[in-house]
């Protein structure tokens, strides 16, 4: 089963680590037969752990409880002491180590230099936390170089961080998904791929080194294969996504499930 939505499936969202690992993976082995003899697109990681302080997200935990209890809670007494004292629950707090992989096009014949970096954002990129800290840093860290950074963000959940704020880009152009490219000899101006969610996903061009031509990155086809071969066709569609579409693309998405088959035909919750 494809999934119903021709661009972004906004319900593998609440599968975000499945769905970001394997994109980075896809995309690496896309990215491959378009390079250069003498460039290598390789996956790289940063590790990270937040803590119980961290801002909650819907996606996945970061702070695990336990409740280790197999035997009825009892009363237990103190050695020479009739008071009793109560048997308490046993919690298991675990701060849960994040990994989220990136892409590295490097230049092998020149030392192993960074050419390009491919970013595909996660929701603890955009929320407060160590990993929104570690992405800014390395985010700053490859403005003030001649690495270039394309970044993709196919999430809905917290603030837009990407290299051009908010509040630079045109309101027609503000839509729900989107990917910011600086190219590292050539700074400014930075690119923006629209990308709404009732559209197909582009083919956003990967720049390289100064005089190579771009390369071609298919998203489309890359949420595709995620879909598929992640096995999301158990995904209950007559639910909401998590977070929530705003009103008019809720409408338009339960008009185009329920044309679908996947929600059941009838007025829509909360119509009149």
């Amino acid at each position: 089963m494809k999934s119903p939505f021709p661009g972004m499936d906004p319900y593998l969202e609440r599968h975000w680590r499945d769905v970001h690992h394997n994109l980075v993976t896809y995309a690496r082995d896309q990215l491959r037969p378009w390079l250069p003899r003498d460039l290598r697109a390789r996956v790289e990681e940063r590790v990270y752990v937040e803590t119980e302080a961290a801002v909650e997200r819907s996606i996945y935990p970061d702070v695990r409880v336990i409740e280790r209890r197999k035997q009825p809670r009892r009363v237990r007494t103190a050695p020479g002491c009739s008071t009793a004292i109560a048997e308490p629950l046993l919690v298991t707090v675990d701060d849960e180590p994040v990994s989220e992989g990136y892409i590295q096009i490097i230049d092998v014949a020149s030392g192993q230099r960074v050419v390009t970096v491919i970013e595909f954002l996660s929701p603890s990129n955009k929320v407060p936390g160590e990993g929104q800290k570690l992405y800014l840093k390395k985010q700053r860290e490859i403005k003030e170089s001649a690495t270039s950074l394309v970044e993709i963000d196919l999430t809905r959940e917290g603030r837009r961080i990407l290299l051009l704020p908010p509040e630079r880009i045109p309101p027609p152009h503000r839509t729900t998904y989107q990917v910011c490219v600086r190219r590292g000899h050539r700074p400014s101006p930075i690119e923006l791929y629209d990308l709404p969610l009732r559209e197909r996903l582009p083919v956003i061009g990967i720049p390289l080194r100064e005089g190579d031509p771009d390369i071609p990155l298919d998203l489309q086809v890359l949420v595709d294969q995620c879909y598929e071969n992640g096995g999301y066709d158990d995904v209950d569609y007559r639910v909401d996504p998590v977070p929530a579409l705003d009103p008019h693309d809720a409408r338009w998405a339960d008009s185009l499930l329920r044309a679908k088959g996947l929600r059941p035909r009838g007025r829509r919750k909360g119509a009149r």
